[in-house]
């Protein structure tokens, strides 16, 4: 068996990062070199695993990545605003500054960031300074690609089954309340993905010669609606409804934008991203690249994953 590649995983105690993990170390072709902040992390329970702490500035991360000799490094950091940038920054100048690290995947985990670059604003605040700078660096330098799917599939099954945590108020349902909370009408078009479908993908990815600059995958497209028809009809219950307009999703940002101590803003932000499409990855592209890297998949489907849901302790 040919020597395993080493890949760094920046936040791989974090929801997506679990899936990720689990996922590389199942396949042949590699390793991990877990990175945490933690002071006195515990030995990881996964086989070819190496945990390393950090404080994910640019000598402590390259000191980590020429120490393992990764050749890839991934983040699934999730920061909202000012912490996001600079870590980030350190991550990519340490893949340029190391000896094997030529490859990164940033946090990025969105839907349509090419259609809709600024949808959610704190996105664009965060995600898209580093967009841009690394747009500035040459191709023969780093490659990079960043990794997109839509909202997580496991927001449509109960908390403790999966380890994506639940974003009550954010996902407009609430499977323990039995509430849906209509967005403009609830028929605009939205992508999702299975978390450990998508640690499946970034596995192979890994193994492509050539990234693109985005990469999508979506299980599934659909609107709210339809979702809500498919969980009254798995769960046998009937979801009670609130509905909050366009107008007053509007109305909430530009208060927000005049006052951002009032914060409904990151929700209106979320209301925004999804009637506005932003959360629904490219069919046409996401098809195409499914076809190009990811042909040896099958992707989980909305109905398969209540089904899982409901037969299994952990998916």
């Amino acid at each position: 068996m040919s020597e395993r590649h080493v890949i760094a995983l920046a936040g791989g105690t974090g929801d997506l990062g679990r899936y990720i993990h689990e996922e590389l170390v199942k396949d042949d072709s590699y390793t991990v070199a877990l990175l945490t902040r933690k002071t006195s992390p515990p030995p990881s329970t996964l086989p070819h695993t190496t945990v390393h702490t950090t404080d994910y500035t640019h000598s402590s991360i390259l000191q980590i990545l020429n120490a393992t000799k990764a050749t890839a490094l991934i983040s699934t950091i999730r920061c909202d605003h000012v912490d996001f940038l600079e870590p980030h920054k350190a991550l990519v100048q340490a893949c340029l500054d190391s000896k094997s690290c030529k490859r990164f995947i940033p946090s990025e985990w969105a839907g349509d960031i090419e259609s809709f670059p600024a949808i959610p604003r704190f996105y664009a605040e965060t995600r898209g300074p580093l967009r841009e700078y690394l747009k500035s660096i040459p191709k023969n330098d780093l490659q990079w690609t960043l990794f997109n799917l839509g909202w997580f599939m496991e927001y449509f099954i109960p908390a403790g089954k999966s380890y994506m945590k639940l974003l009550p108020g954010e996902f407009p349902f609430d499977l323990e309340k039995c509430t849906y909370a209509v967005r403009g009408g609830g028929d605009v078009l939205q992508s999702c993905t299975f978390g450990r479908d998508v640690g499946r993908a970034v596995a192979v990815l890994l193994g492509v010669d050539e990234w693109e600059p985005v990469t999508y995958v979506s299980s599934e497209w659909y609107t709210m609606n339809e979702a809500a028809a498919k969980l009254e009809k798995f769960y046998g219950r009937t979801f009670s409804r609130t509905h909050r307009s366009l107008e007053e999703i509007n109305a909430a940002l530009a208060a927000a934008e005049k006052d951002p101590s009032t914060d409904p803003l990151e929700l209106a932000q979320i209301e925004q991203w999804e009637v506005s499409g932003a959360t629904a990855c490219p069919r046409e592209k996401t098809l195409r690249q499914r076809e190009k890297y990811f042909s040896s998949l099958k992707f989980v489907t909305i109905d398969e994953m209540l089904k899982m849901g409901k037969e299994m302790d952990h998916v």
